[in-house]
Parts: C-alpha cells; sequence; structure tokens
C-alpha cells in the first residue's frame, strides 16, 4: 500500500491516528492518493472501523472515485461508511434525525431552478415587484446568508431595500417549512443547527466519527468550515487536504482563510507540503511558482519533478483576436498531425464569452470541438433568446422564436392567452403574430404590446448595419436590462455584447450581393451561419474532440497540451478585480490554475487589439506575463513596438503614483503599452496623444492607453485611477488635459 508513495505521501498517510493535519497539496501532487490511502492504510492498520470514518469531497464524481480505489486496496464494505458531498452528508443526517430536525420524513429537495421558482412563485403571491427585487438577486440573498450561518431573523438591514430583502426570506422560509421542503443551503444550515441544538445528536457523531477527511479544504466557506468544527468537536482527528494556491471559488463563498484558521482552531496540527508533482515538466512549474510567489500570505509550497524541464512555455502575440484564434487552430492541426489525441488538446479562457471567436475558427477549420462544463455559444440560453428576437424581425411567422420570447423578459403574457393564441391560429389557419388580433382581454393587449414590440424594432433598424441592428435589439428587447438586474448576470451580459461582436466579424467576412442588400437580407444571412455553427461540427459523445472550457471549470482535469488564451489586461486579470488585492490574488491563482493543467506543452497567448461591444479595443498585455522567468519563456512571434519611448515613460510615471502598491500593474516592457496611433488625433481643437494624463469630471485622473478613429469620431482607451479602464469618444467626453 505504501511502496509507490514518496517520502513526504508516506509521512501524510502514516501520520499517528490522533494528530491533526493539514496536507498542502500543489497541483499534480498525488493528493487523491494521499487522501484515499491514508483511509485504507486506518483501516487495515486497525486503527479505524469503517462506521469511524467520515469524508467529505465537493463532487459524487470525487467522492465514487475515492471508493474505488479504496476498493482497489483492500476488501471494505461500503455501506457503512460516510463518503460524500457536504450536501449529501447533511441530507443523510436530517434524514436519520427529520424530528429533531423539523422536517417531515418524505421532504424534498429543491434544486437551484426549483429555488427559483418557488421564489417566483412566493413574490407572484405577495404582490412583490420582481422588477426591484429580481427572482435571482433575492435567491443569492437567501443563499449567501444561509452559507453565512444566518437565519432570517438575524439579517441586519440599514435601508428599506435590504429589510425588505430580509422579509421576502423570512417569508420564504416559512413557505419551505409549511411544504416541507429544502434548498440545497438548508441542508447544510439545518444539519448545521441539529448538531449545535441537539447535544444527543450531536455527542452521537463525535462519538462515532473519530476520523474526519476533508478533500478540497480550500473550497470551504464558512459553514461548512464551522459544520466540519463541530463534528471534530469531541476529539476527532481532522485530516484536511487542499491548495490554498488554488483558491479559485469566492464567487461562491469559498473561504482561503479556513486554511490558516485551521492551524490556529486546531492544537497543533501537522503540516505536511506535497510538491513533487507528477504531472507536468521543468518549465511549466517553473513558471507556475515565479507566478504565484507574487501572492502574500501563502501558506508556501514550491512545485517540482524529475521529469526534466521539458519545452519552454510558448507566448504568443497576435495582432487581433480573430488571428489570436487563426494561430491557435493551425498549432492544433499541427499538433493533431503529430499524433495528439484531439482531446489531449485544452483551449483555456477566463471568460465564457471568449469562445465564440474559437468556436467559429474551429467550425471554418472542421475542427471537432466540445465546450466543457458549458454549452457551446449559440447554444447558450441568452443567445437563443437575442436570436429569436433577430428571427422575428426577419420572419415574423416564425411560431419557435415567437413562443421562445413572447414573454421573456417577463411581460405577463402567461400559459392561458397562449393557449388561447394558439387555438386562435389553427381556426385562422395562420401563425402565432398573425392571430395576435384574435386574442381578447388583459393577455390580448399584452400580446399586441409584444407584436408592436417587434415591429418597432424592425423600422428603426431597417437602414442600420448589421453590429448595430443586434446591438439595437438586445438593448430594446428587454435582454440586457433583463440580465444587467441579475446579480450573477454578468456572464451572460458578456454573452450578448460578444455576440454583436460575431455580427461585426461576420459582416467583415461576408459579402452581400449589391443589388438589394439592407440590413434584413444581412440578418438573415447572419441568422443562417448562427444556425448552421449551432447545429454543425458537434462533437459526439466519446468522439475524439478538442476540449473548449473557462479555466474555473478546468480545475481538477490536466492535458497534453493547453493553450490560455486572451491574456490582456482587463480580461484576464479581469477588470472587475485588478482595484483590489484579494481579487487580484484570486486571478493570478486562476492563472496558476491554468498553467498547472499542461501535461508537455503550454501556449500563452494575447491579442494587439480585441473586439468588444462591436467596437475594436487596443489592450495591454496582462501584467502575469511580466511575472513569469523569461527562462521558462519562448516568443514564438516577434515582440512589435506600439508605441513610443516618451509615450510609456508618461504611462509608468502616472501608474505609479496612481496605483496601490500590491493592485498596480507590472511593469510593462517597451514596446507593450497596448496603444495604437501614437502619432496622436485633434479633437475640437484639442490635441490628444497616447500617455498623456487627462482629468475627468466623474471618473478622475487617468493616462491614456489607446487612442483610435479621427476628428469627431475618435476614441481614447483611459485608465483611471479610481474607475478603472473606460473608452471614451473625445467629441463628447469634456476631457481636461495636462
Amino acid at each position: 500500500m505504501l511502496d509507490n508513495l514518496n517520502p513526504p505521501q508516506r509521512a501524510a498517510v502514516t501520520l499517528e491516528p490522533h494528530r491533526h493535519a493539514l496536507v498542502l497539496a500543489g497541483a499534480g501532487s498525488g493528493k487523491t492518493r494521499v487522501l484515499t490511502t491514508r483511509m485504507a492504510w486506518l483501516l487495515r492498520s486497525g486503527q479505524a472501523t469503517p462506521q469511524s470514518l467520515l469524508a467529505v469531497t465537493f463532487t459524487n464524481k470525487a467522492a465514487r472515485e475515492m471508493l474505488t480505489r479504496m476498493s482497489a486496496m483492500l476488501p471494505i464494505n461500503a455501506r457503512g461508511m460516510w463518503i460524500g458531498t457536504f450536501h449529501g452528508l447533511c441530507n443523510r443526517m436530517l434524514r436519520a434525525h427529520h424530528r429533531d430536525a423539523g422536517l417531515p420524513a418524505t421532504f424534498q429537495i429543491l434544486d437551484v431552478a426549483d429555488q427559483l421558482a418557488a421564489i417566483k412563485r412566493l413574490m407572484k403571491a405577495a404582490n412583490i415587484d420582481d422588477e426591484k427585487y429580481p427572482p435571482r438577486q433575492v435567491q443569492s440573498y437567501i443563499n449567501s446568508a444561509k452559507e453565512e450561518g444566518l437565519r432570517a431573523a438575524a439579517m441586519q438591514a440599514n435601508d428599506a431595500f435590504h429589510r425588505r430583502l430580509a422579509e421576502i426570506y423570512a417569508m420564504y422560509e416559512a413557505q419551505c417549512q409549511r411544504e416541507g421542503v429544502v434548498d440545497f443551503a438548508e441542508l447544510l444550515l439545518r444539519s448545521y443547527e441539529l448538531l449545535q441544538g441537539n447535544a444527543p445528536v450531536r455527542e452521537h457523531y463525535q462519538r462515532r466519527f473519530r476520523h474526519i477527511l476533508v478533500d478540497e479544504f480550500q473550497d470551504t466557506n464558512t459553514l461548512q468550515y464551522r459544520w466540519l468544527r463541530m463534528l471534530a468537536g469531541g476529539g476527532a482527528a481532522v485530516f484536511a487536504v487542499g491548495d490554498d494556491d488554488q483558491s479559485i471559488y469566492a464567487f461562491r463563498g469559498a473561504n482561503v482563510g479556513n486554511m490558516a484558521d485551521f492551524e490556529r482552531d486546531f492544537e497543533h496540527p501537522e503540516v505536511i507540503r506535497l510538491e513533487q508533482n507528477y504531472r507536468s515538466h521543468g518549465h511549466i512549474l517553473d513558471a507556475a511558482n515565479a507566478l504565484i510567489a507574487h501572492n502574500d500570505g501563502r501558506m508556501g509550497k514550491n512545485l517540482w519533478t524529475d521529469r526534466g524541464e521539458g519545452e519552454q512555455v510558448r507566448v504568443v502575440e497576435s495582432l487581433s483576436d480573430q488571428a489570436e484564434a487563426q494561430w491557435v487552430v493551425s498549432e492544433i492541426q499541427s499538433l493533431i498531425a503529430e499524433g495528439r489525441a484531439r482531446r489531449e488538446i485544452a483551449l483555456l479562457y477566463r471568460s465564457n464569452a471568449q469562445s465564440r471567436v474559437l468556436e467559429h475558427t474551429l467550425f471554418s477549420a472542421g475542427i471537432p470541438y466540445k465546450v466543457y462544463g458549458g454549452l457551446r455559444f449559440f447554444e447558450r440560453q441568452e443567445i437563443k433568446h437575442a436570436l429569436a428576437y433577430l428571427r422575428l424581425m426577419e420572419n415574423p411567422h416564425d411560431d419557435t422564436a415567437f413562443i421562445r420570447v413572447v414573454n421573456f423578459p417577463a411581460r405577463g403574457i402567461g400559459a392561458r392567452t397562449l393557449e388561447n393564441l394558439t387555438d386562435a391560429a389553427q381556426a385562422g389557419g395562420t401563425s402565432l403574430y398573425g392571430a395576435v388580433g384574435r386574442v381578447a382581454g388583459k393577455g390580448g393587449a399584452n400580446l399586441a404590446q409584444f407584436v408592436a414590440l417587434i415591429d418597432r424594432m424592425r423600422f428603426e433598424t431597417q437602414n442600420l448595419p448589421l453590429t448595430e441592428v443586434v446591438a439595437h435589439v438586445t438593448a430594446e428587447s428587454g435582454l440586457s436590462a433583463h440580465y444587467k438586474a441579475e446579480k450573477e448576470g454578468a456572464e451572460r451580459l458578456e454573452n450578448l455584447d460578444e455576440l454583436v461582436n460575431a455580427a461585426a466579424a461576420f459582416d467583415g467576412e461576408t459579402v452581400m450581393p449589391e443589388d438589394g442588400a439592407d440590413a434584413l437580407l444581412a440578418l438573415a444571412a447572419f441568422l443562417s451561419h448562427a444556425a448552421l455553427e449551432a447545429g454543425d461540427n458537434q462533437a459526439a459523445d466519446g468522439q475524439d474532440a478538442v476540449q473548449l472550457m473557462t479555466i474555473h471549470a478546468a480545475k481538477g482535469l490536466e492535458f497534453e497540451a493547453v493553450f490560455v488564451t486572451g491574456l490582456e489586461e482587463g480580461l484576464f486579470p479581469h477588470e472587475n478585480s485588478v482595484l483590489e488585492q484579494a481579487g487580484l490574488e484570486e486571478e493570478r491563482r486562476l492563472m496558476y490554475v491554468a498553467i498547472t493543467r499542461a501535461r508537455e506543452r503550454l501556449y500563452l497567448s494575447f491579442a494587439q487589439t480585441r473586439m468588444l461591444h462591436g467596437q475594436t479595443r487596443y489592450p495591454m498585455r496582462s501584467r502575469f506575463l511580466d511575472e513569469l522567468p523569461a527562462q521558462t519563456l519562448k516568443w514564438v512571434t516577434p515582440k512589435v513596438s506600439r508605441v513610443d519611448a516618451a509615450s510609456y515613460d508618461r504611462a509608468s510615471a502616472w501608474r505609479d503614483s496612481a496605483w496601490p502598491e500590491r493592485a498596480r500593474p507590472a511593469p510593462v516592457s517597451q514596446g507593450y503599452a497596448g496603444a495604437s496611433a501614437s502619432q496622436g488625433v485633434e479633437v475640437g481643437g484639442r490635441h490628444f496623444r497616447i500617455g498623456q494624463t487627462v482629468s475627468h469630471a466623474r471618473f478622475g485622473e487617468g493616462v491614456i492607453l489607446a487612442l483610435q478613429g479621427s476628428g469627431p469620431q475618435a476614441q481614447a482607451q483611459i485608465r483611471f485611477a479610481s474607475a478603472g479602464t473606460k473608452t471614451l469618444a473625445l467629441g463628447v467626453a469634456k476631457l481636461e488635459t495636462a
């Protein structure tokens, strides 16, 4: 059992049974092997029984893998063991003690969609304005409170808005209790309250579980940690395995501080570092180590391998995001020609919307691909909604598109109204659109307003270019406002923006016939293009296909060749994170995760220009590239100078004075400030140039990073000390120059 373990792994597995342990397991260091072997060793050596072990994972897949590996080491009866996710184990506990927990024996569990439906039903019955209190925001508020261990009565509210949220939370609690249902967050909170308030139950489990083992400890939230401490309060030994350098789920409530708290809360824990990496070659690990060293407050470890240095990390600079995608696909074709399986090639990106350009280029090259852990671009809900509006503008008699968006966003058109509309259409032998005038009452009036919206958008866009048509529809249809109101709607908004970029790219690539060409003709062609990309080149289950995914989805996976794309300031690190040290450090941990997915070959790429909102932007390359050791890198493309030295010096001086020390972007090599038009532009009698300091009435002082256009149409990309990077029209921005 111990023969294939290295010394630190063996020390962790054979640690005295009564000792607490915090195992800092670096990427690819064999943490699952250590965790399962520890359990098997405790059982085989007679120091534990199956009933005395509690093992907590974050996914059912991880729990199944743990059982499978243990079964291969020794014959066990898994029925008496408690191995599973936090939610699964809490459900098991509540089923056994449902009366003590105040639940019916047959209580049902609401998944995320069911919970949202329950909240909507409650708000409708209470006549609560769902525009002022969007149901998804209410759902997020309730779940966040529960994950902090807070009931509605304990919520603090300093204004009327949050007092009303707390009231809705209380109403929701009462509704769930009345109906005998629990949501996912409630499983853990109710289980914790059961242990906290019922001494006999608490003492029973504290006596039973003498060994508590936790996987992915860095991903635990506040309440999960308190639940573990409660169970361990009877003297159980806690064996926690995690990696603070891979804590990337703060947006889900994960608290990386739990790892530091563990050393304080559990007396004299043994801290064991697993630093030997069995996945990647030396250059990849050296890059990862150097990058993560820029984070403060780490528990500290340094990955190494005995597999040799391997190939250097390839860095690629492209002229545009489309050129970046074309280069990536060309390199993928070379890798496939060398004999690499497509499934061993992964394309990683920071934001979901980035997949669109990559998908389009793979599609054009006929390379099968699969979006791991998500939907392909044209299959995403918000994109299908937007395309449905566009389809109705091009063909109002498209019943499938009509049904999809007639009540999205909600406009008071219910199932009964649609049933009446369908009957009227069938009776009249017409489309749903054509039958709207035959439906009476309030529902008929709401249908008429929807049809008027479609007709108005068609009229307003008849002379606009395709890009503006798509942008106009996403705004006027209410889709953008709907997702903007959702607490977690930012990703959907990014995808809608990317649809505008897709239209712009299609406009630039497609030659329309001059005779009779108009907005609707271009729109019809674009919709056909979208339908083809959505329907073709989809990898069948089990087919060898290139893997596309966000970096968050890539955690825990590994591939022979990995491409990390879009390494630009504002994109990665994301613009929402760079002004706070905690946010920037999480972005750096995310980059660390991306790097350590690669076994043999790693590519890092960025573009000089990128489409955003249908317009070209000029980003700076990511500071993360400057934090990697030069000896680990191989520049595949030449470094092209884009600004003069004076502009660069001005930008650097401004950044040194305006940015907080830890949040400041890393120094940028001359020629990489990400700008064009270094000669400057003349607008309204004023001369603007790259590197120039300017002042805005709302955003304060900033520096010009890039310029595009000329005359009244000129735009400037400006980084403000307090407001981040903004793109402003120089003709209307009223900038003061230094």
